[in-house]
């Protein structure tokens, strides 16, 4: 007896609903998503205003000049590198984390200069900061 066989169908998976649902998936993430620009910023920058406090002995001064220099105490430093302004630091502060720090800067020096001291203040354990200002009722004597 000679049998034959039945011709198998070939198994193939359609890709067209798959392909629909990813494409509907896609137009449902797009719509429902919302785009907020969030780059844009207003700052205004508070006047200082107040009295003048009583400064203590013991207490140490970084001045930033225009040019990004940096002075410990009325010492200039050879440069402006992290490393020289830590050791700096610790040499007058002692380790003394409790000394107050005042930090006067030049208007024209630049913002990265005098974060670079809050930097190692906050490294060094430091937590009494205070930054220098100019009463504007001074500036219109000048």
């Amino acid at each position: 007896m000679n049998f034959r066989r039945s011709p198998r169908a070939k198994v193939n998976v359609d890709l067209t609903p798959l392909i629909d649902v990813v494409f509907l998936l896609l137009i449902f993430f797009m719509v429902s998503t919302t785009f907020i620009r969030e780059t844009e910023l207003k700052v205004d920058l508070p006047e200082a205003v107040g009295k003048l406090q009583n400064v203590d002995e013991d207490l140490i001064e970084i001045t930033i000049s225009a040019a990004g220099e940096y002075s410990v105490n009325n010492r200039i430093l050879v440069n402006s590198s992290l490393k020289t302004l830590m050791a700096a630091m610790k040499e007058v502060s002692g380790g003394d984390t409790e000394r107050r720090l005042i930090i006067t800067a030049d208007a024209g020096a630049r913002h990265d200069a005098v974060v670079r001291v809050m930097d190692v203040a906050g490294r060094l354990g430091m937590s009494h900061l205070s930054i220098t200002t100019k009463n504007p009722i001074d500036q219109s004597i000048e």
